[in-house]
């Protein structure tokens, strides 16, 4: 017979919620189309919440919009969200966020990210799949203005916008991403 102590209890609770938000996620956005309009939708509310987001992103080579991204954890978690980059404005392909985390957190969210990308070697490395955060890279919660005195970091500026859910940690160090044009198998 198995015994599980709380800690033990809580840890496979938090695995459960974490892979049923992945899930969840996952099957949000079934076709191609259906994930485009998603990401356009994100990417206006994104610019109307701050208006100097536009030129932020008319700048950069390229940007990647996660609409959705389901986080939850107890200790363990995970986060799970599938995207678009553009390139010239253009959807160009589809992007996948996959991020574990042990530590002190507990709660679960939705959420939106933006990833804009400070030169064409670092949008290179994202396409070619060597492309993830390290510990230490944060996000900046969008508010008016602040993309405007965006600051790069490893090549990148990441900024979320939250919808829904309630979560004791924000960083979004640990995060790996995969990458497939549209139209490749």
């Amino acid at each position: 017979m198995l015994r599980f102590n709380r800690k033990t209890s809580a840890c496979l609770a938090a695995a459960g919620l974490a892979f049923a938000m992945f899930a969840a996620t996952a099957v949000a956005h079934e076709s191609e189309s259906e994930l485009i309009s998603a990401a356009n939708s994100t990417l206006a509310t994104f610019q109307q919440t701050d208006p100097s987001m536009t030129a932020l992103l008319n700048r950069a080579p390229g940007y990647v919009v996660f609409p959705a991204i389901g986080k939850a954890g107890l200790g363990v978690g995970g986060a799970h969200g599938k995207g678009v980059l553009f390139e010239g404005g253009k959807p160009v392909g589809k992007a996948e966020l996959t991020q574990v985390n042990v530590g002190a957190e507990a709660g679960a969210q939705k959420y939106g990210e933006v990833i804009v990308f400070e030169s064409n070697n670092d949008l290179a490395k994202f396409k070619a799949g060597k492309f993830a955060f390290s510990g230490n890279v944060s996000a900046v919660a969008l508010k008016s203005g602040v993309s405007g005195t965006a600051h790069f970091s490893g090549g990148v500026a990441v900024f979320t916008h939250g919808e829904k859910g309630l979560m004791y940690e924000a960083s979004v160090g640990g995060q790996k991403f995969s990458y497939h044009p549209f139209g490749a198998q």
